[in-house]
């Protein structure tokens, strides 16, 4: 074994004890450290039997009932632990530029049957349409090297957050009250504020962006914002705003809400869209893609949002709408409001707009490359504990990304899968008739550099 191997091995155990100080009894290292190997580990399938098999071919079965319970049972915080993580791996990604971004997102686990908690029939934005599945609500930190995930629940429909039988079944706290994504994402903004989280402009796309709430929200906890919102959106265009409230005739009670009239009234973004001049657009690139430098076409206007501006006494604030419409298309793809200053430049605008590509290849890897979406528990602390240390696992690749060349951004996880150990045949588990002989255990000095090693491959 190299040098490079046993400095990657040490790396891993120092960071695996970092967490483990977390957890509470000793006698759950054992364990964290197994299941975080098992996740690192080139396998196509990450649930608990499979990781049994690789990390203990010799008694894979009591291997099997300690993840298990570890990952379903043990009452430990998987809030301490993603906690745990960013002090770990933060440091590491702010080595590259300060942090940049918070991203709100969630992501969905397709599910066929109806037992595991939280799944309903809802959007599925991994199916792009609507079906059976679990949803988390996410919120990550970024800058223009790396993001990492610090926060993680899933969101819980109302038919099993009023359903007493399901929940009790299922593990549900008893204190969990039905919140929609953009209330949860609200209390993970708050919880990472108050946990002293270094502050980025705060970016989501249309599901959160589109609640009014959520925008003055934002506002209010002293973020400015880059978030989706839909065409259908209702603004002032530049100049124009909602009429004053009528003046008092000195009979009654004096009127102080806004007022709009059949001449004299809001658009949709949209309809604001075709309206718009042809030099008003601009082509941008942003970044770089895989194969060529990713650009399209914008327009960015100072408006007046105006949902529900009637209920006030003040105009809401004037804030930038940005405008995508790709060359070729019938009709913009995509709006954005934000509330970043006024003497931004344009490319820095559509940057930030653009950033929120992080988190959907950081799901990606999560889903496909770590286990993420692998769990198959029903109950909501094994949900919980699971996401959390995936999340751990991939925050220990992004803190060796500079260790294995080619380093920087570009790192992929592509690799082939990892075979199950022989005479081993878990549920779930592939390349059985490729299983070699011995396997890994837990104090295998190669287990980490094959997973890293695989990176690069």
């Amino acid at each position: 074994m190299d040098r490079s191997s046993i400095e990657s091995e040490a790396r891993f155990q120092a960071y695996v004890e970092g967490l483990a100080s977390v957890i509470g009894h000793a006698d759950r290292n054992g364990p964290l450290r197994d299941y975080c190997t098992g996740l690192l580990l080139p396998a196509e399938r990450k649930s608990v039997e499979p990781m049994a098999a690789m990390t203990a071919p010799a008694r894979t079965s009591a291997q099997h009932q300690s993840m298990l319970h570890f990952v379903g049972k043990a009452p430990w915080s998987e809030e301490r632990l993603l906690t745990k993580v960013r002090e770990l791996v933060l440091p590491t990604i702010e080595a590259h530029g300060p942090i940049r971004a918070w991203i709100v997102d969630d992501t969905a686990f397709p599910k066929k049957g109806k037992h595991s908690v939280g799944v309903t029939r809802q959007y599925c934005g991994q199916l792009g349409k609507q079906d059976n599945c679990q949803v988390a609500v996410t919120l990550s930190i970024a800058n223009d090297w790396a993001s990492l995930p610090v926060a993680y629940r899933l969101y819980m429909p109302e038919v099993w957050a009023s359903d007493a039988q399901r929940r009790t079944k299922a593990g549900v706290p008893d204190d969990l009250v039905f919140q929609t994504k953009p209330q949860i994402a609200l209390q993970q903004i708050k919880d990472a504020q108050a946990a002293g989280v270094r502050s980025g402009v705060l970016l989501a796309d249309a599901g959160y962006g589109a609640d009014t709430t959520f925008r003055d929200e934002l506002t209010a906890l002293g973020f400015a914002y880059v978030v989706g919102v839909q065409g259908s959106l209702s603004i002032w265009p530049p100049g124009q705003a909602p009429m004053p409230a009528k003046a008092w005739s000195g009979r009654g009670r004096p009127t102080r809400n806004l007022k709009r009239a059949p001449d004299h009234k809001p658009v949709s973004a949209k309809t604001f869209a075709f309206s718009l001049d042809p030099d008003a657009w601009q082509t941008i690139t942003w970044r770089e893609g895989t194969n060529t430098q990713l650009s399209s076409r914008f327009a960015r206007v100072r408006v007046r949002p105006a949902h529900r501006d009637t209920l006030r006494s003040e105009p809401r604030q004037v804030e930038w709408l940005i405008i995508e419409w790709p060359e070729g298309e019938q009709e913009p793809s995509k709006y954005w409001l934000s509330t970043l200053p006024d003497t931004i430049a344009f490319e820095s605008l559509v940057d930030h707009a653009k950033l929120r590509w992080r988190i959907e290849r950081d799901y990606q890897e999560l889903k496909q490359e770590i286990g993420l979406s692998h769990y198959e528990g029903r109950g909501w602390r094994g949900f919980h504990h699971h996401a959390a240390l995936c999340i751990a696992a991939y925050g220990f690749l992004i803190s060796e990304r500079e260790t294995i060349p080619p380093s920087g951004p570009r790192f992929n996880l592509r690799r082939p899968s990892a075979p199950i150990p022989e005479n081993q045949r878990p549920r779930g588990a592939a390349n059985l008739d490729r299983a070699p002989r011995g396997g890994l255990n837990s104090n295998s000095p190669t287990t980490i550099e094959r997973r890293l090693g695989a990176i690069t491959g």
